[in-house]
């Protein structure tokens, strides 16, 4: 039986703290799935289109990583069309370890036969959110070590863009 997990994320934009969870998850599932959704909490600084672009790209060399939008729905849903049998999530601190409890146990009521794995952030990587790359990039900072150089780029040419 073919292993299959499924991230999902707003990745917005995407760190190399999710590259490396894909990373991680890759080696350890046949397939996986990341499902890029919006936040619709936060103000997003890229569409759809364009993180979906950016993730693909950056996740490339992985072979068993499928790159796909979640449009509509529970990421639970999407779970199950796609027949993962993990939930894959990160944990950079005991803050994140509250908020993906409560998640980990709604989506267990809705879905009893799909797991939700926890990975531990990287170190090097546990305390950056795709909201504080922004914030620092926003006003001129140098976020290159965090980001693939891709996103990188679309990230400065973005404030660029919003500067005029």
């Amino acid at each position: 039986m073919e292993r299959k997990a499924l991230y999902a994320g707003s990745f917005d934009p995407l760190t190399k703290g999710h590259v490396d969870m894909i990373e991680r998850a890759s080696g350890m599932y046949d397939q996986v799935y990341v499902a890029i959704g919006t936040n619709i909490s936060k103000n997003s600084l890229f569409t759809a289109e364009e993180k979906l672009d950016l993730t693909k790209q950056s996740l490339v060399h992985m072979e068993n990583v499928m790159v796909m939008l979640l449009e509509e729905g529970l990421t639970v849903d999407l779970a199950r069309r796609l027949g993962v049998t993990a939930m894959i999530r990160g944990l950079r601190n005991t803050t994140d370890f509250e908020y993906e409890m409560n998640i980990a146990l709604m989506n267990k009521l809705q879905a009893p036969d799909i797991e939700t794995v926890l990975l531990l952030s990287d170190e090097r990587y546990r305390f950056v959110s795709s909201s504080i790359i922004k914030e620092v990039a926003q006003f001129g900072g140098d976020v290159s070590a965090l980001v693939p150089d891709l996103v990188n780029q679309a990230i400065q040419e973005k404030y660029k863009q919003k500067e005029k």
